[in-house]
């Protein structure tokens, strides 16, 4: 399933891909395996990612 939230919080903080993945210490494509679901993240890196990102875990990986 898309992570559209991820998408959109992304986009809202102007942030490429690229330069979240920076932020959190990994590659540009597990950004982009995340977003488009073909990728279960760690716990940590959901962390790293809403830390980054200003969100909860709970605004970014749960329904």
């Amino acid at each position: 399933m898309k992570n559209l939230k991820l998408k959109s919080a992304r986009a809202a903080k102007d942030l490429s891909q690229q330069q979240l993945a920076d932020l959190c210490g990994v590659s540009r494509q597990t950004i982009n395996a995340i977003e488009k679901g073909d990728y279960n993240p760690s716990i940590n890196l959901c962390i790293q990612i809403c830390k980054a990102l200003d969100k909860t875990l709970d605004e970014l990986f749960w329904e």
